[in-house]
């Protein structure tokens, strides 16, 4: 069987909360997936010494390059990730199609993936709309202090 996510991260890559707001942020969270037809197995929030790489797990299956619009493969990404065990330094990295130096969030991915020092996960969520709306959204936001992006992951 597999897993589901919910995954919120600021659009700062290098952002992160204090303590207080993610808790804050994490709660409501939890009171989304909380009414009579909706479940949720777990929120957690996560914080990252640097930037990680927050994915779509089995979602994305293309990537391309935003210089040459060349595709990049998959296992190309993934060996990437391998090698650096989901963490970088820098998100600059040389893609094969073109040999151009780019940002790893700037590549055109098919689901959304992302990099942050922060995450709210939210596995196996249940409710009539799975992707959290543009006010819950604004509301976590407002709850932790920045702006943030989700992405859906499956794994």
């Amino acid at each position: 069987m597999s897993d589901s996510y919910l995954r919120l991260i600021p659009t700062d890559n290098r952002w992160q909360p204090d303590p207080g707001a993610a808790a804050a942020a994490a709660s409501y969270v939890t009171r989304l997936f909380s009414g009579p037809q909706d479940d949720v197995e777990e929120v957690e929030t996560e914080f990252y010494d640097v930037v990680t790489l927050v994915d779509a797990g089995e979602n994305t299956t293309r990537i391309s390059c935003p210089d040459c619009d060349g595709d990049i493969e998959i296992d190309w990404f993934l060996d990437l990730v391998e090698e650096t065990g989901e963490t970088f330094g820098t998100l600059d990295v040389e893609v094969p199609c073109c040999g151009s130096v780019v940002a790893l969030d700037s590549l055109r991915y098919d689901w959304p993936v992302g990099f942050a020092r922060f995450e709210i996960c939210v596995m196996n969520p249940v409710r009539a709309e799975y992707e959290l709306d543009s006010a819950e959204l604004a509301e976590v936001a407002r709850l932790l202090g920045h702006p943030v992006a989700q992405i859906l992951a499956h794994y």
